[in-house]
């Protein structure tokens, strides 16, 4: 069965463990790539070629490069055709991710995304003005994120049932989180969980007419002269299961699905409160679950957009949230190489904690010239080796929607 929604929750919480995981990032297509970008430091901004920047302050994002058509027997050309950039991006990852874990078929599919399948409906807005009814029929149906994602499920061979998350930047991270429950509470055996954003050119645009982008196209978080963020794409996929279930069939365990926490910011629409409190009860929230202290965190994955406002309100929530472990906790913002990945930033940054439990070393808060003094946390500026045991990732998405995720590297903590 691959969801019960009638069943009675467990005596005691069941260990949950991830099973496989993909990415996609402007640092190359798969966990390998990924690592050994992120490893030696890589930064992979390019200038953007998918669409006019030309009248754009900013020019340049973190632009992936797709793959060809994947090996799936159930996808043909024509599908592959019609499917939207961003929707490309989450099959890619999450067809790795389901053949790490070695499994398919009927499980609760979770994905996050901001933007879903924009160029669909900016293709359709184009010819609406030049007055073209031709295909528009069409267009409106694969704009629908729901259409697009049904079939890549078809494509990879899961069932579902499917669930979008629309949280903003938190779009990811939250989806990850409510599998990471169900599977705890016993209403899924295993769950597909991630999240995706492609590049558009309204969200571009966008971003660029709020001047949240770094004019010099390459974000610094955490640096005193910080003056925006870059937007990247892409997407992570993990198979989030029960402990049980991995070891009855033999499955192979990255890490654990420790503890997760969510709190709503209702300080303004674009800016988090200034000392993070919404932050701050992600963090509690995920560690004390995770029946973990502040000290035994050994890496965080920051949120760390690169804008003013953000990084300090992080910094302030860590230091309220620690305490006199601040000193101690290793921080960094791997945005500061791939950009900001909107709806798929927490799940590919999650993705990216699994690396640094697997590969032991911690990726760095690259560009950095000047570090903000409201830093008192131990900032990872470049690459390091280090013993890695739990990390911590957070995401606050715009509209305050905020999540925070913790790992462990033993299997069944």
């Amino acid at each position: 069965m691959a969801y019960r929604a009638d069943s009675k929750l467990p005596s005691s919480p069941r260990p949950v463990v991830i099973t496989g995981a993909g990415i996609v990032t402007s640092m190359g297509c798969g966990m390998a790539a990924n690592a050994d970008g992120f490893r030696a430091g890589r930064t992979a901004f390019r200038e953007v070629d998918l669409f006019d920047v030309s009248g754009q302050r900013t020019k340049t994002a973190g632009q992936a490069d797709l793959p060809d058509k994947p090996a799936l027997d159930a996808l043909s050309a024509k599908e592959w055709e019609r499917m939207d950039r961003g929707t490309r991006l989450a099959l890619t990852a999450a067809q790795e991710a389901l053949g790490e874990s070695g499994t398919s078929g009927g499980m609760p599919v979770m994905v996050g995304t901001s933007a879903g399948a924009m160029p669909v409906g900016e293709e359709f807005y184009r010819h609406a003005l030049n007055g073209g009814r031709r295909g528009q029929f069409e267009r409106v149906e694969r704009y629908q994120p729901q259409r697009q994602l049904t079939t890549m499920l078809r494509a990879l061979g899961v069932g579902g049932p499917l669930r979008i998350i629309s949280n903003a930047c938190a779009s990811g991270a939250n989806a990850i989180g409510h599998a990471f429950q169900m599977v705890r509470e016993g209403k899924a055996e295993r769950v597909l969980a991630g999240g995706y954003d492609g590049l558009a050119q309204l969200v571009f645009a966008g971003f660029d007419s709020l001047q949240a982008l770094s004019p010099g196209g390459v974000p610094r978080p955490f640096d005193a002269n910080r003056d925006g963020l870059a937007i990247g794409e892409g997407a992570g996929f993990v198979v989030v299961e029960s402990v049980e279930s991995a070891l009855a069939r033999n499955a192979p365990i990255r890490a654990s699905v420790l503890g997760y926490g969510a709190a709503t910011d209702i300080h303004h629409l674009t800016q988090p409160n200034p000392e993070g409190d919404a932050a701050l009860i992600t963090m509690t929230q995920a560690t004390e679950m995770a029946g973990l202290e502040p000290g035994q965190i050994d890496y965080i994955n920051s949120h760390g957009t690169g804008t003013p406002l953000n990084d300090v309100a992080e910094a302030a929530a860590i230091r309220r949230w620690a305490g006199n472990d601040t000193p101690s906790i290793r921080v960094s913002s791997t945005k500061s190489a791939i950009g900001h990945l909107l709806g798929g930033a927490g799940a590919v940054e999650s993705v990216i904690c699994l690396m640094t439990l697997d590969g032991q070393w911690l990726p760095g808060s690259l560009n950095i010239r000047e570090v903000d003094p409201a830093v008192e946390f131990d900032l990872v500026r470049e690459p390091r080796e280090a013993e890695v045991k739990h990390v911590l990732t957070n995401s606050f998405g715009f509209g305050g929607a905020n999540a925070t995720l913790v790992f462990g590297k033993e299997a069944g903590e």
